[in-house]
């Protein structure tokens, strides 16, 4: 029953996305275009080919990606809460989304264009530079401490995080007619990324959501503590490689297709854990669906505010997800004392 109402208001939250812009496209015409042009069933009236075009080409890429993000984001973000016992972790705990940041910078700023790829330059190396920052994190973390404790790899991934973040802003500081760019891109976007951009999320994405899923009992054992993960049987050293892992490919492509969005992964997953607990079961596809239709949400209000201009979708989670956050962890402190 829960799954079935995230289901749907998933789905109308997506049908909102694609009928609401400067121009309004009620629900019966987006459903009668989706049966044509998936099914071939004759629509009841003519539709304009333009009409068509602005839901299948432009409004219905976008709202999936920003979908896919924001699913991205919560899942990670349930992970990391789950599995570091912290409420007030996120997806970007390990500074996979600064290394990924660090990427798109340099494409940017040295105007790169590799061979074949041409404008998907920006979003290759921007996962590239994701994952090889998680090994490096991971390789500094056994470096440092073989057991490879939580504590340790959080603190290592500070480290990187930070280090990266200065070398972004050195960029920034250097920059010219590219700082707009580069600012455009940290705040986050879903804009004008079509097709080929969803499709670039998608392998992270189902990759990185299966092996979460199929770890759920694992992070359930994680939130009492590794030591009594370890009594009941689980395998800490490799789950927690697992999980580490797939949340960071959740992340670091989630971050390379939009940019730095945040406050998704880190109120989303908590909000829902409020209500069902912390059982990974139900709370890895509540925060898969909840946190794409919360995306697709906050990404129309970032293009319908200030109509026809856009504000970056980071802006919006930000001014919604910060309060929001501020009052949950206020209460659940009032709750302990």
């Amino acid at each position: 029953m829960i799954y079935a109402l995230a289901a749907i208001v998933a789905a109308m939250c997506m049908l909102l996305g694609i009928s609401i812009g400067s121009l309004s496209i009620p629900f019966s015409t987006i459903i009668e275009i989706f049966l044509s042009h998936w099914f071939g069933v004759s629509p009841s009236h003519p539709i304009p080919d333009d009409l068509v075009q602005i839901v299948m080409a432009i409004r219905l890429p976008r709202v999936v990606l920003a979908f896919f993000v924001g699913a991205s984001l919560s899942l990670a973000g349930a992970a990391f809460q789950g599995m570091l016992k912290n409420p007030l972790a996120d997806p970007y705990t390990l500074g996979v989304s600064s290394g990924a940041s660090v990427g798109a910078v340099l494409v940017l700023f040295f105007h790169w264009q590799w061979a074949y790829l041409g404008a998907f330059t920006l979003p290759t190396a921007s996962i590239i530079f994701g994952l090889a920052t998680l090994f490096l994190v991971l390789y500094f973390a056994k470096m440092a401490d073989r057991r490879m404790s939580m504590e340790t790899i959080i603190l290592t991934g500070i480290i990187f995080s930070s280090f990266f973040s200065a070398l972004i802003s050195l960029m920034i500081a250097l920059t010219g007619e590219e700082l707009r760019q580069i600012i455009g891109w940290l705040l986050g976007s879903v804009a004008m990324r079509g097709w080929n951009y969803t499709l670039m999320i998608v392998p992270f994405f189902l990759v990185g959501s299966l092996l979460l899923f199929m770890n759920y009992r694992e992070l359930n054992a994680f939130t009492f503590g590794e030591e009594a993960a370890a009594h009941i049987g689980v395998d800490v050293a490799k789950r927690k490689l697992v999980i580490l892992t797939s949340a960071s490919l959740l992340t670091g492509a989630a971050v390379a297709v939009s940019g730095t969005i945040g406050f998704v992964g880190l109120v989303v997953p908590h909000m829902i854990r409020l209500v069902t607990g912390p059982n990974h079961r139900f709370l890895l596809p509540l925060s898969l669906l909840y946190g794409g239709a919360f995306l697709v949400l906050a990404d129309l209000a970032a293009r319908t505010i200030i109509s026809p201009r856009e504000l970056p979708i980071g802006v919006i989670t930000s001014l919604i997800g910060a309060p929001l956050f501020a009052f949950l962890f206020i209460k659940r402190t009032k709750r302990k004392t």
